[in-house]
């Protein structure tokens, strides 16, 4: 994973590598260049990014939110504030409190907002939170002028140029989407059709949970969620792909991101969770 980097459960596990990454310098975004199709890349800004104790995250909007629901910050499941999920676990409903530094457009701090739950959660599948906060997407552009993200709908296309944006090192990550890993192995865990990055994305820990942007739409079409380090296979900080015919490959030094146009399906009206709705697929408890 793109390590957390404060945490208790999560410090335990990641030791001195945790360490590193908040050692770490701060690196400059990469520029792709162009768009598909010959439009211009877009240059996503750090308006909707959150950072968070330990990672990234933003303030996103479903296809159904309005201006009155309570708002939505998606970041990665291994991000909790309670430790990384089981595999097979999921979370739903959850009563938390935690804090989510707002960013302007140009990374300066907006202000801060706080959850009122965790309405989804897992590391079955893919790796993604949800909380819900105790403030509208009316009152967060009002009180901060910051304005949530759009969720893309669609599945991601290869080729297109896309951001890895954190709000945790208010840095940005240029790349394009190199291709689809089938099933994406970390320690226990096994997510599916994973966004894999081209090497321009050199993401690390404190990145997780960023936003993945499309530069031509602006909206959001991944969670940043992991790198394979050091080549190793199967291991924790070291994902591989293992493909339908069961073939294991391991791509040193490539980040990897989980699709968001799958959460749509399951948020319906007041920006309400509901794993049964038609075209939901995420995994329930």
């Amino acid at each position: 994973m793109n390590r957390p980097l404060i945490g208790s459960l999560s410090a335990a596990l990641f030791g001195a590598a945790a360490l590193t990454g908040m050692a770490a310098t701060p690196a400059a975004a990469a520029d792709h260049g162009n768009a598909p199709h010959g439009k211009p890349a877009a240059a996503p800004s750090f308006e909707g990014t959150v950072a968070l104790s330990n990672c990234s995250g933003s303030v996103v909007k479903m296809p159904n939110s309005k201006p009155a629901d309570p708002a939505l910050v998606l970041s990665n499941g291994h991000c909790l504030e309670e430790g990384m999920p089981e595999p097979g676990k999921v979370i739903t409903d959850k009563a938390s409190n935690r804090a989510f530094t707002l960013l302007k457009a140009d990374g300066g701090r907006a202000g801060t907002v706080r959850a009122d739950k965790i309405a989804y959660a897992t590391m079955t599948d893919t790796d993604v939170s949800l909380y819900q906060v105790g403030a509208t997407y009316q009152e967060i552009e009002s009180r901060f002028g910051v304005k949530a993200l759009d969720v893309e709908t669609a599945h991601p296309e290869q080729g297109n140029d896309i951001t890895v944006v954190s709000g945790y090192w208010k840095e940005k990550y240029g790349c394009a989407i190199d291709g689809f890993a089938y099933q994406l192995k970390e320690d226990g865990w096994t997510m599916k059709d994973s966004i894999r990055y081209t090497a321009d994305c050199k993401t690390k820990g404190g990145t997780s949970g960023s936003p993945v942007i499309d530069n031509a739409s602006g909206k959001v079409v991944g969670v940043n969620n992991t790198r394979n380090e050091n080549g190793e296979e199967c291991t924790l900080n070291n994902p591989c792909e293992v493909d339908k015919n069961g073939k294991t490959t391991v791509h040193e030094g490539i980040g990897y991101g989980q699709q968001t146009y799958i959460i749509a399906p399951c948020v319906g009206e007041g920006n309400k969770l509901d794993l049964n709705r038609e075209g939901c697929t995420l995994p329930k408890p």
